[in-house]
């Protein structure tokens, strides 16, 4: 119990939004899958609100 307390208050809880946008594009099955990838990232595809329409 003590332990889940350390990790949200260090913040290692809940991943990065750098570490969850370099797994998405490590997913990428090809060199076109990966442009793609890299172009919505840049566009803000894990950096959007939730409330943005």
């Amino acid at each position: 119990m003590l332990n889940l307390f350390k990790s949200l208050i260090n913040g290692s809880a809940f991943p990065r939004i750098a570490d969850l946008e370099r797994a998405y594009l490590n997913a990428s099955l090809s060199r076109i899958d990966l442009e793609r990838r890299q172009r919505e990232v840049e566009n803000g595809l894990f950096r959007r609100s939730s409330f943005d329409l």
